[in-house]
């Protein structure tokens, strides 16, 4: 079985039970080979609140490696979910194993005080 099904069968049973609102969203990570995505997803009204990635203006610049720069961006989105007003979300690492650079988003996120 390729990973790429092998991901999507994962992501399809992490979204059956993962759902987020506008009060609590639902923070999907995407990762690619070379970046890092990651958004604040209201489902019920099918919208993305708040989103970040490896690409944005301050973090592009940044030095270091793949996993240093997860944890910038999870920190980046947890200061602008901060200025939304959102203080708890519910994690949803869309397939991929929680180890690496999903980890280090996560953590990063959770230092800046997002609650998941």
């Amino acid at each position: 079985m390729a990973t790429s099904n092998r991901r999507l069968k994962i992501k399809t049973r992490i979204r059956s039970k993962v759902s987020g609102s506008a009060d609590r969203p639902r923070m999907s990570v995407y990762r690619s080979n070379k970046d890092i995505y990651v958004q604040l997803v209201d489902d019920l009204d099918g919208k993305t609140l708040l989103a970040a990635s490896s690409r944005d203006k301050g973090i592009a610049s940044d030095k270091g490696n793949k996993t240093e720069i997860a944890n910038k961006v999870g920190k980046l989105i947890a200061e602008r979910a901060k200025e939304a007003g959102i203080e708890t979300v519910v994690f949803d690492r869309n397939g991929y194993l929680y180890h690496g650079r999903v980890k280090a988003l996560a953590d990063g996120a959770r230092e800046e005080g997002l609650k998941f």
